[in-house]
């Protein structure tokens, strides 16, 4: 077991992320299983170390951190190769600004514990959940296509932060039947993305079977 341990959860895209970026930068860790289904995320030793009781958590030099983007951003300043965002002020705003399409518009809005809100107080049956999650997916990715480079990567010839949440979220996209025939671009990206072994190693099916 390596000191880097992180709590994970296979079908999170937030953890999918951190997995990614661990992947990307070479840095070993040992995964522990926290399944969201089984309540292991609502344990009292977990909640006294993550107060919102969510995944991922990563356990680092003495750090218990959370948040996906926290989490990446911390491994950026310690493992600087490969930079996530750029130096350039204004192209690090740029990168984070199409992260955020999806980590802070698309995603909490379709996250387990919105659906199962949906579903059970609100009463919503399984096809208008699984409206409900495509259309925050194609009102976001109408937007990232447009901010999406014509050729490469997000990140240009390597992966940077807006690539790494790009590829969980079109794994969601697909997993629930979204039409993606409107956003080539952002599918040219996860294919080229998918090729890198970084993301095939991050994968949910890769971290389920092991």
């Amino acid at each position: 077991m390596t000191d880097i341990i992180l709590y994970d959860y296979w079908r999170s895209s937030a953890s999918y992320r951190v997995r990614i970026a661990l992947n990307l930068k070479g840095v070993a860790y040992t995964a522990i299983n926290t399944n969201l289904l089984d309540g292991k995320h609502r344990t009292k030793e977990y909640i006294a170390r993550n107060p919102q009781g969510l995944v991922p958590m990563l356990s680092i030099d003495g750090h218990d951190l959370t948040q996906s983007l926290a989490i990446i951003d911390y491994l950026d300043a310690k493992y600087e190769d490969p930079p996530m965002v750029s130096g350039d002020p204004a192209e690090r705003a740029n990168t984070l600004a199409q992260a955020l399409v999806v980590a802070a518009d698309i995603h909490p809005v379709n996250n387990l514990r919105i659906l199962k809100y949906l579903k059970n107080e609100l009463g919503q049956d399984q096809d208008a959940i699984d409206n409900w999650y495509r259309h925050w997916i194609e009102t976001g990715f109408v937007a990232l296509e447009a901010m999406a480079p014509e050729t490469g990567l997000f990140g240009g010839d390597k992966p940077n932060l807006a690539d790494v949440c790009l590829v969980p979220q079109m794994y969601n996209a697909r997993r629930l039947a979204t039409n993606l025939s409107a956003f080539p671009k952002l599918v040219r990206i996860d294919a080229s993305c998918n090729d890198l072994e970084a993301f095939q190693k991050a994968t949910p099916e890769a971290v389920k079977e092991e």
